[in-house]
């Protein structure tokens, strides 16, 4: 059965482009129809493969968005300045294209809701996505796990699932939302622009003493940094689970 799994992870499947959404002026949500899927985890990635009528090829990882629960698989992808992949996907792909899809991938770095802990979610930028899929599962799943989110975005308009993440805010008790807006601030916040620091993890997020199980994901000195004030702070190292992207680290 193990090999069977893993096999069925390497088994690239096409999946069809059903909707499309626009999340901010450069990220779109795609969400696809891919038959025989095997199902994923909360916080899993998926590599994506696009051959060119010439035959060129290339691929590129990317975070799931969706739950497990959803009929659908979605993709949150923020287009790269001078990418190869992320501009075709934001700007040209159309519902009803096809793409290749492997996967799920990733076995560390997710959530299961049989966990008891209380969760801490430190996402930079569209390193929200994969922590987005374990607010989405809590949840489908009706958990009464405790979240706690810290999204570091440049400014109000960067920010990704604007509205959902508003609505869940407001109607959700076991979800706590605070922003640190690196570039730009709403008007009248509290704070002028700057970066995840102690005194904001602190504040808005869980003591070390009730063992929480912490997801940070984002660009490689992003994740570095906060999981360095995490450990100062008092954490377990071994509790800390990270992701990162860009050129240093995996996948977008």
């Amino acid at each position: 059965m193990a090999r069977a799994a893993v096999l069925g992870r390497l088994t690239w499947r096409v999946g069809t482009v059903v909707a499309v959404r626009e999340e901010t002026s450069t990220a779109r949500t795609i969400a696809l129809e891919v038959p025989d899927w095997p199902g994923h985890l909360a916080g899993q990635h998926v590599d994506l493969r696009l051959t060119a009528a010439d035959g060129y090829s290339t691929q590129r990882s990317y975070s799931i968005a969706s739950a497990p629960q959803s009929d659908r698989l979605e993709l949150t992808v923020e287009q790269v300045p001078d990418g190869e992949v992320s501009p075709y996907l934001t700007q040209v792909l159309a519902v009803g294209d096809l793409v290749e899809l492997r996967g799920p991938v990733g076995g560390w770095f997710v959530w299961r809701p049989e966990t008891p802990e209380p969760v801490l979610l430190v996402g930079g930028g569209s390193g929200l996505v994969p922590l987005m899929a374990m607010i989405r599962t809590r949840a489908a799943k009706d958990s009464r796990v405790p979240f706690r989110l810290v999204y570091s975005v440049r400014d109000p308009q960067s920010i990704l699932y604007t509205d959902e993440l508003r609505r869940r805010g407001r109607h959700d008790p076991g979800l706590d939302i605070a922003y640190a807006y690196t570039r730009r601030v709403p008007e009248g916040w509290p704070r002028p622009p700057h970066r995840v620091d102690a005194d904001l993890l602190t504040t808005n997020g869980w003591p070390p003493e009730l063992s929480p199980a912490c997801f940070v994901c984002g660009p490689t000195g992003f994740v570095e940094s906060v999981a360095e004030l995490l450990v100062g702070a008092g954490h377990d190292p071994a509790r800390i689970h990270t992701e990162r992207f860009g050129p240093s680290g995996g996948h977008r």
